[in-house]
């Protein structure tokens, strides 16, 4: 008879490897509130939370870093979305020689190395005259995200029965109605899934970004100015908040993701 108690061994193992995935984030909000400025004591000298009204109304270098970090995530993800979708459908609905080999060049992006995909969009952009700017910035988070958008896209178009479509097309439904009333009810949630994705791992990227931003400080998005703060810092304790910020900004919508896609077996259009 099998017992419902896993082994104390194998309790206390899980219980270290989450300690240690996740202790470093812990002590990130910890030094959030201390009131030490310049080092990291620990257990902390105090505890205090002006350090996010310092962030909030005395650093005003944190706010461009910030609404580019956001204007460059909204852009990319919506790329994201269109591209990813459209190569997602051309590739589970028609068939034609070579797709697994195109399937893995799709691919590549996500499972290339930052620092391989960050050197060779600078050299395409050097060989081609491209100024580095924002949408240079913009075109390397594109990259990636649209591996997210297209697995998603493709993850549940394959459990869609293709009855569906020629059902809607048999009762006179054109290309357009087709998708509005057919396919984006079906897929809705998994390109929400995949947008919310997207989003996150487009506004935390420093790797890509160190690559393919401008020189200037209008080019610096908020973990480059993170970065730059933890070589050169003035106030530790701040640059602790902004991370708060960035870890909320990315672990939300990847919770929203989990939940949107946790029941997507179920997807309409299944049957025979």
């Amino acid at each position: 008879m099998l017992s419902d108690r896993s082994p104390l061994s194998l309790r206390a193992a899980a219980i270290g490897g989450l300690l240690f995935l996740h202790l470093p984030i812990l002590l990130i909000f910890l030094y959030a509130f201390t009131t030490e400025e310049r080092s990291f004591q620990f257990p902390p000298p105090g505890l205090t939370t002006r350090w996010f009204a310092t962030a909030w109304y005395d650093r005003p270098d944190i706010w461009p870093p910030l609404w580019l970090s956001l204007r460059v995530a909204t852009i990319a993800t919506s790329i994201a979305l269109i591209l990813g979708t459209l190569v997602a459908a051309a590739m589970t609905r028609t068939a034609f020689f070579g797709r697994d080999q195109i399937s893995l060049l799709i691919l590549l992006p996500i499972a290339l190395p930052g620092v391989i995909t960050g050197m060779a969009l600078r050299s395409a952009f050097g060989i081609m005259d491209v100024p580095f700017s924002v949408w240079t910035i913009v075109l390397g988070h594109a990259t990636f995200c649209i591996v997210i958008v297209y697995n998603n896209a493709v993850a549940r178009l394959r459990r869609l029965s293709g009855g569906i479509m020629e059902a809607s097309a048999d009762l006179g439904a054109n290309a357009f109605q087709t998708f509005r009333h057919v396919l984006l009810p079906n897929m809705g949630s998994a390109l929400l899934a995949g947008g919310m994705l997207a989003f996150a791992l487009s506004f935390d990227e420093v790797i890509v970004t160190i690559f393919t931003a401008g020189s200037g400080a209008e080019a610096k998005t908020l973990p480059i100015w993170m970065l730059d703060e933890l070589i050169r810092p003035r106030q530790r304790p701040v640059t602790n908040v902004v991370a708060i910020v960035v870890f909320a900004a990315t672990f939300f919508p990847i919770l929203a993701a989990y939940y949107l896609t946790r029941g997507g077996s179920e997807t309409a259009g299944m049957g025979k």
